[in-house]
């Protein structure tokens, strides 16, 4: 006879993961995004006689050191998503069908 089990996981805890779990990851898209600004730099400086493609590119840099701050700062949203929690079944106190005789 089979089961009827879910056997998706239970969720025991709603802890949010670990501060040097959220700030290792911030730091990995702060290093990311300054690490970008380089090859900007860089093809700029390849480009310069095509003056406008070598503008576009230190333009594009340009912001890349506030847009990096920001994210870095930014702490991630809380999730909201469906949780499978353990859920028991209610017992009765009395069981249906009795009778009360007032006399």
């Amino acid at each position: 006879m089979k089961s009827e089990r879910d056997d998706t996981p239970v969720l025991i805890t709603e802890a949010a993961r670990s501060y040097e779990e959220e700030f290792a990851e911030r730091k990995r898209k702060y290093l990311t995004m300054m690490l970008l600004r380089f090859p900007c730099l860089v093809l700029a400086g390849i480009f310069h006689e095509t003056w406008w493609l070598a503008v576009g590119f230190v333009v594009l840099s340009i912001p890349l050191p506030w847009v990096a701050v920001l994210i870095a700062n930014d702490r991630p949203p809380r999730r909201a998503e469906e949780v499978n929690r353990y859920q028991r079944p209610a017992k009765a106190i009395e069981g249906e069908g009795r009778s009360v005789i007032e006399g």
